[in-house]
């Protein structure tokens, strides 16, 4: 069988890096380009953290391209106070890495998106882990997008849990609710990895012990974002046992989908601001009949895929 060409759309922060650590290493998948977004921090610094990240890891020969910079309802963006408390000010836990030799791609990341569904259809998988901005803008731009890309798994939404922004609304979703909602009701494939299963993903300070007992570069930067990240998430009183493995979940049940259990359902997002309910993701009652187009991850072996990212990353970090 065809190793499955994967394009990450990452708003580069502590989890997007974790999750870029596996879809590099992982051999059942070739990795062919992130797409920079919004969300965790600027584009641009996103930008230049997954090279300098992808620097990191080896792996040089992945573009980057950056998408749009912030919703399809604005015309500028700022990061989240909450955002930085949690990823840090540069969106990686305040640490420095190397600067990557290679450059941002002058192509656009909508643009690269829309080639690549066109050349690699069904076997290409399309993972987003920030707003759904750049996949709505893609196929607005060419309405053929919804149908080739063969499996869209995102990282976003909250069906069977509260939202982490609001009562109902996710972060990822909350950046952008009207391109969501597009995204949700005209893409086919798709699978949704919200915090319904990715809250139940907890990784701890005795994980990233074990990365530093390896000695290597890799091993100590990855293991200092991480530590930032669960001290965040303890400050903030989000979880004081560990973080959530958000985005590595997504990237794992891409290319593993026994990971998680999912229901059919075709999905909304409301973006009425006056509804009280804006940005929720949740069943389109008008379509509870129709054929459905959408999955939604409602559990997770959790205890298997924490073990299987730590062997994972494990082995990317010792080299």
């Amino acid at each position: 069988m065809a190793t499955k060409k994967m394009i990450l759309d990452l708003d580069t922060g502590i989890d997007d890096a974790l999750a870029m650590a596996l879809a590099v290493e992982d051999p059942r998948i070739d990795l062919i380009g992130v797409i920079s977004s919004y969300g965790n921090t600027l584009i641009e610094t996103a930008g230049q953290n997954s090279l300098d990240l992808l620097h990191l890891l080896k792996a040089d020969e992945v573009p980057v391209y950056l998408g749009d910079s912030h919703s399809s309802t604005t015309q500028t963006f700022e990061t989240m106070p909450i955002s930085m408390a949690i990823h840090g000010d540069n969106g990686i836990g305040n640490i420095k890495l190397d600067p990557a030799t290679r450059k941002i791609e002058d192509q656009s990341g909508v643009q690269f998106l829309i080639d690549a569904a066109h050349q690699y259809g069904d076997n290409l998988i399309y993972l987003p882990t920030g707003p759904l901005t750049n996949l709505a803008a893609a196929i607005q731009k060419d309405p053929a997008v919804a149908e080739l890309i063969g499996q869209t798994t995102l990282m976003g939404g909250a069906l069977t849990v509260p939202g982490n922004v609001t009562p109902f609304t996710e972060a990822n979703i909350h950046q952008d609710p009207e391109a969501a909602d597009f995204v949700f009701t005209h893409q086919k494939n798709l699978t949704m990895i919200g915090l319904d299963v990715t809250l139940r993903t907890l990784l701890t300070k005795k994980h990233t012990k074990e990365w530093r007992a390896l000695g290597t570069n890799a091993g100590a930067q990855y293991a200092d974002m991480m530590d930032y990240y669960i001290d965040a998430y303890d400050r903030l009183d989000i979880d004081h046992r560990g973080a959530a493995l958000h985005d590595p979940l997504a990237v794992a049940v891409a290319i593993d989908p026994n990971y998680v259990t999912t229901i059919d359902l075709n999905m909304r997002v409301t973006y009425d601001r006056n509804s009280g309910d804006y940005g929720r993701t949740i069943g389109d009652n008008q379509k509870l009949l129709d054929s459905t187009t959408t999955k939604v991850a409602v559990n997770v072996d959790n205890e298997r895929f924490v073990r299987d990212f730590q062997d994972f990353m494990l082995d990317i970090l010792k080299h």
